[in-house]
């Protein structure tokens, strides 16, 4: 599995809506600057965040974008699928055998299988609480002086 900048942005985006979780929104500007993130590219991606239930986003001079779920409820998995799609290292993985030509009995589908399985542990183990409290101080956006 290879994470796209789609699926690495947008992970660093919401990791900065999850720091100021319960603080209101944040301009996107705010977050671009922050996370290092072309602002263009950042807006498609908080379309696609919000449409699948991440956050929301309120318009006006207060407005901006907000987590709407607690960063503890989601997994790294739920972002990387809404941003990057199926986790399977083949696509034909995913498909009923009537709607594929490949065999589904071949000698590599159990290595493609495990590869799926390890992924989908590994990203599901993870929260966006637990990468924003392995974050240093400086980088999560809150400067101290």
């Amino acid at each position: 599995m290879r994470v796209s900048t789609r699926g690495d942005y947008g992970l660093r985006a919401l990791i900065e809506l999850a720091g100021h979780h319960g603080e209101g929104p944040l301009q996107s500007s705010e977050i671009a600057l922050r996370r290092h993130i072309p602002e263009h590219y950042l807006d498609q991606l908080l379309t696609s965040l919000r449409k699948a239930g991440f956050i929301r986003s309120v318009r006006g001079p207060s407005g901006g974008h907000e987590l709407i779920r607690d960063p503890a409820s989601i997994t790294v998995r739920d972002v990387i699928e809404v941003l990057e799609g199926t986790l399977s290292p083949v696509s034909w993985l995913d498909e009923p055998v009537e709607n594929t030509d490949h065999p589904h009995h071949c000698p590599q589908r159990e290595i493609w299988e495990r590869i799926r399985a390890a992924t989908t542990e590994i990203l599901e183990s993870y929260t966006l609480a637990d990468l924003l409290e392995r974050e240093p101080a400086a980088t999560a956006g809150r400067y101290y002086i």
